[in-house]
């Protein structure tokens, strides 16, 4: 699909919600051809929290948009460790050495204010493909009228729309209005996160663990709660620390991030048998904050009119496969195929509805995945992979999520195949694709 379709036209876009999805979904909206609004609640779009992984499923996508990737100042992963929970001693290690020569894209990890600020300047910079999005602050959405496409605001004021994005987060406003309100449970797991200075973690003498560019896991063979993540961002000047114990040691599940720092021995109390290096670092972390953990039921739909849904505000998931960002951004990418001139036909209804049923199957899929990998972290992706370790275990081989899943999924064909059907044609690629995978990977899969 090369030519613009009949009936394509250019649309006003209002997106409720200024984080990475908003920002997100504004850029592939504009390159797209549509004039986009970012309505964001705080006086300021911002976003909070430090590592966000961006694997190739969502690196492509900012290549595409013509992103400045730089600008982030990512780390480009090179390998996943997880070590033991005692020694430190590597356990199962996943190369990514020839993961860019594999997949066409690197393993980026952002920290998460730089990686929105990155998006945000794309999205709002004059230069390249489309109109600029605009960025309202301090609008909250307090109500959508679907039968005019009109968002009113908290502070009286109201603003109509072609169509409308909820890309509102976990707690989402949109997603209340649109009908659907959420089967959830607090997780059995609880978490604190902290940041440590890799100069500092030097300074007293304790391992340099950015020099290793991977993503590391303490802990997660057991079926236990007790895990350790390390993330490292800025280049590798910051060292992101996420770490999780059983909630009978502490729920956090009615706090938010943003108050006052936990003190550091609740960080390490959970913790008497922990590698003695990895508690070191704790020990100097900073910034330490409760992460609220809820699992939540897959969605029965994320489109109600002209309205949809998308990121977190459409598919809460747990973070252990380290897909929330990119399912976002992928959710953004679909968008903005079904809305670019090769395909959107001026069906909106119908277009936001195949962007349900492109979108819901995959992060449902890895949704439930994340749940999985919370407490087994050989179904983890790329540790998925290491069939030969000692102490590896599935519950389902041919269920397990894996790397190929993830990065040969190829979303123009998922898209060509559910508009074919959608618009009662056949689909020319069946033989090879199967929504938007090669077939024995979709068999498999």
């Amino acid at each position: 699909m090369d030519s613009p379709r009949s009936g394509w036209r250019p649309l006003n876009v209002g997106v409720v919600g200024g984080g990475i999805g908003g920002m997100s979904v504004a850029i592939a909206m504009r390159r797209a051809g549509h004039q986009v609004t970012i309505y964001e609640r705080n006086d300021f779009a911002g976003e909070v929290g430090a590592s966000v992984s961006c694997a190739a499923n969502g690196t492509r996508w900012l290549h595409e948009w013509e992103v400045d990737v730089a600008k982030g100042d990512p780390v480009v992963l090179r390998s996943l460790i997880n070590r033991d929970w005692k020694t430190g001693e590597p356990v199962s290690i996943y190369d990514l050495d020839d993961y860019e020569k594999r997949w066409g894209h690197v393993y980026n990890m952002f920290h998460r204010q730089y990686m929105h600020a990155m998006l945000k300047d794309t999205a709002l910079q004059e230069e390249k493909a489309g109109t600029p999005a605009k960025l309202v602050v301090n609008h909250p959405c307090k109500n959508i009228d679907m039968e005019t496409g009109t968002i009113h605001f908290t502070n009286g004021s109201s603003a109509q729309h072609d169509v409308i994005i909820g890309a509102d987060g976990i707690g989402s406003v949109v997603r209340k209005i649109i009908g659907l309100n959420p089967v959830k449970r607090p997780s059995d797991s609880s978490c604190l996160h902290c940041n440590v200075d890799t100069e500092e973690a030097v300074r007293h003498g304790l391992v340099d663990y950015s020099q290793n560019s991977a993503l590391e896991y303490w802990g997660g063979q057991e079926g236990k709660w007790d895990k350790i993540v390390l993330s490292p961002c800025n280049g590798g000047k910051l060292l992101s620390y996420y770490c999780f114990f059983p909630r009978s040691q502490g729920d956090y599940v009615n706090q938010t991030w943003g108050g006052e720092d936990r003190p550091v021995e609740e960080l390490l109390n959970p913790y008497p048998n922990l590698d003695p290096q990895v508690k070191a670092h704790l020990a100097i972390g900073k910034d330490i904050q409760p992460w609220r953990l809820w699992v939540h039921e897959p969605y029965e739909y994320i489109t109600r009119h002209q309205v949809c849904l998308l990121g977190d505000a459409a598919h809460p998931m747990m973070p252990h496969q380290s897909q929330g960002a990119c399912m976002a951004i992928e959710d953004a990418a679909a968008l903005g195929i079904l809305f670019s001139p090769p395909y959107f036909d001026g069906n909106i209804v119908q277009t936001l509805q195949v962007y349900e049923t492109v979108r819901l199957p995959r992060a449902t899929r890895v949704q439930a995945a994340a749940a999985k990998a919370a407490l087994n972290i050989n179904e983890r992706i790329g540790f998925s992979s290491n069939t030969n370790i000692s102490n590896y275990k599935v519950d389902d081989e041919g269920k397990k999520l894996t790397i190929e899943e993830m990065n040969a999924y190829d979303m123009y064909k998922d898209i060509e195949e559910v508009l074919a059907a959608a618009r009662n044609m056949p689909y020319a690629q069946s033989s090879e694709w199967k929504r938007g995978l090669p077939v024995d990977l979709f068999q498999t899969g």
